[in-house]
């Protein structure tokens, strides 16, 4: 699914590989975590959080990049914010948040950093962080940017979470779903950021109400 196997078998992935060693280093405790993190991204019961997710959170966080505080603190978050992913909202974020602390300690990160990241992941067991924090809303507002694609993007995301949770029954998940979808729609911004609030909410609304309306209706989604 994400490439030719690289060094012991890990999944070679050299953009983010750069990526990494650009904001960790290349001391090997720095190289171990970034080898631990791809192959957690790379996990084949994955179908929406996979390494595709995972780029195109550090695409749009550089796209929010100057309403940052501490860029460098976003983008591990982003790294680490489903590192751990097995189909258990908010505990799947606690334990990434948990991950995040241990793995950068160990690679010799500063306390205040890994602490400073584990607080960034578990925001978005919510996406709603308080008001002020600038790096908290970047974070959010960048793992949720895929809300803002185009129709065609949005119907293939929705897609690959609904394949994620395969092994809930088809009314199950349309319950669950469309309280998710109302959530967010119930929310007077979806994003924090100005960037988001400018470039994405009108899109990203667009979406979901569509996809509210085919739950509603009973209009299938296409398959992934």
């Amino acid at each position: 699914m994400n490439g030719d196997p690289g060094p012991g078998g890990g999944p070679r992935e050299p953009a983010l590989v750069d990526a990494w060693r650009a904001l960790a280093g290349t001391a090997p405790e720095a190289a171990a975590v970034g080898a631990e993190l791809l192959e957690r991204w790379s996990e084949p019961h994955r179908r929406y959080h996979t390494v595709a997710h995972l780029r195109d959170t550090l695409a749009a966080a550089e796209r929010l990049r100057g309403e940052a505080r501490d860029p460098a603190a976003v983008r591990y978050a982003l790294w680490f914010h489903d590192a751990v992913y097995e189909g258990r909202p908010r505990q799947d974020e606690e334990e990434s948040a948990a991950l995040a602390r241990r793995l950068l300690t160990l690679m010799g990160a500063p306390a205040a950093l890994a602490a400073e990241v584990s607080r960034l992941v578990l925001l978005t067991r919510t996406h709603r962080p308080g008001e002020g924090d600038a790096d908290g809303a970047v974070v959010c507002d960048a793992d949720l940017a895929v809300l803002a694609g185009t129709p065609d993007a949005y119907l293939t995301y929705a897609a690959a979470v609904r394949a994620e949770y395969g092994h809930v029954p088809e009314e199950a998940f349309r319950k669950g779903r469309l309280g998710v979808l109302r959530g967010l729609l119930a929310a007077p911004h979806l994003y924090r950021t100005r960037y988001g609030r400018t470039h994405w909410e009108a899109r990203a609304r667009s979406n979901l109400l569509a996809e509210v309306h085919r739950w509603e209706s009973g209009e299938e989604c296409p398959p992934l």
